[in-house]
């Protein structure tokens, strides 16, 4: 048993390191993708609307398959970029809804405020609207974060050798299809758990300052 725990928690590090590029990916990718999606341009609205429901419309393993054994006939790639790509640009596309919901929560009267003090429209979202939304969206994306630490146990079916490729690896070795999965269940949830005790902490502190 101490064995086989050992072999899947080999396949912790692979895990997180998914995470935090997929993350980074779909943090960085959804500022443009929810700018085109508040754009009064229809050019740049209505693609953006339509590549936010692609994204979120197919299964994260279709996509992955997609990427790997698809663009990977033509582009050299290894498992784990296509994952952490497969998986960012679906972050991109929730995260981009995190931010609508951001900005929406941020009243108007501030873009009015700013606008009758002469700020440009740039200046008014980088120093007045942007630091706000953080706030709204720190928490929505600390929960989103923590469901996508789940989700990377896809990429073990393109052989990245995260948590579940380990816990799949000991069930052929040991011929034993309960406790290898039961393990890697654990690792999961000792994992998540205080992700999302400090994801709710984090929330509660944002919650305070604001109605300071």
């Amino acid at each position: 048993m101490n064995e086989i725990l050992l072999t899947i928690l080999a396949g912790v590090p692979i895990t997180l390191l998914l995470t935090a590029g997929a993350l980074v990916v779909g943090v960085l990718g959804g500022i443009p993708l929810v700018a085109a999606r508040q754009s009064r341009a229809a050019i740049l609205r209505l693609p953006a609307r339509a590549t936010i429901e692609l994204l979120r419309g197919i299964p994260p393993i279709v996509w992955l398959f997609i990427i790997f054994f698809g663009l990977g006939t033509y582009v050299r790639l290894d498992a784990m970029s296509a994952a952490a790509i497969g998986l960012g640009l679906i972050s991109c596309a929730y995260l981009a809804e995190i931010y609508r919901g951001g900005l929406a929560a941020i009243a108007k009267g501030q873009w009015e405020a700013s606008a009758a003090l002469g700020m440009p429209r740039t200046a008014t979202l980088t120093r007045v609207i942007g630091p706000q939304v953080g706030r709204v969206c720190i928490p929505a994306a600390a929960s989103y974060a923590i469901g996508l630490l789940k989700d990377t146990s896809v990429a073990f079916t393109i052989g990245v050798t995260e948590i579940l490729y380990w816990a799949n690896d000991q069930s052929r070795e040991t011929s034993d299809a309960f406790w290898p999965f039961v393990l890697a269940a654990v690792v999961y949830i000792v994992m998540t758990i205080p992700c999302a005790w400090a994801a709710r902490a984090l929330d509660a502190s944002l919650r305070k300052r604001v109605a300071r």
